[in-house]
């Protein structure tokens, strides 16, 4: 078996030297060609970055949402302040008050400084309004362990929520649901 494989692998050497030898005598002398002037190019770069975007993107996000919003003129004076978008009815923000709605989804801002709250509300909204959920809480706290016992957060989310375009009322939640320490939120349909 080791001959005849033998055998066979010196019959395919000299086939390869019959074809070598065959172009040769065909084609004549060969000579290797010069290597050609080439140009090497470089790489692909790589897609730049929209830094500039991004950054207009976040100052718009932050800038979407102000503190120095003077809320009081929007809000209805009652024993339980309330808002609500000019065109909605009125009977709305008493039902929302009476609790027509099911609370779907609840934020508490306890504990977050006003940037991380401001950001925590606005995430939170989007989030809410793109699962099709209409009625949320968000649990401002009462102030009892700020500074002077003032609830910082409490007029600070009701600025907010009057600029976003997506809250179509708001009323302080009843007692059960938080009281003066959250308000109740009625959000428009996502499109």
């Amino acid at each position: 078996m080791r001959q005849r494989q033998a055998e066979l692998e010196k019959a395919r050497r000299a086939e390869e030297e019959r074809q070598r030898n065959l172009f040769r005598h065909t084609v004549g002398p060969v000579h290797a060609l010069k290597a050609p002037p080439r140009v090497r190019l470089a790489p692909e770069p790589a897609p730049p970055l929209p830094l500039q975007l991004q950054l207009d993107e976040q100052r718009a996000l932050l800038e979407s949402i102000s503190d120095d919003f003077d809320v009081s003129s929007l809000l209805d004076t009652d024993e339980a302040l309330s808002y609500r978008q000019s065109g909605v009815a009125p009977e709305v923000a008493r039902k929302l008050r009476l609790g027509h709605w099911s609370i779907q989804a609840s934020l508490d801002l306890h504990g977050l400084r006003l940037d991380e709250a401001r950001e925590a509300l606005g995430q939170f909204i989007r989030a809410q309004r793109r699962r099709g959920v209409r009625c949320v809480r968000i649990i401002h706290g009462k102030g009892h362990g700020s500074p002077g016992r003032v609830p910082v957060l409490k007029t600070r989310v009701q600025r907010w929520l009057v600029q976003k375009k997506e809250v179509l009322a708001f009323v302080q939640a009843r007692a059960c649901e938080g009281g003066a320490g959250a308000v109740i939120v009625l959000l428009d349909r996502a499109p």
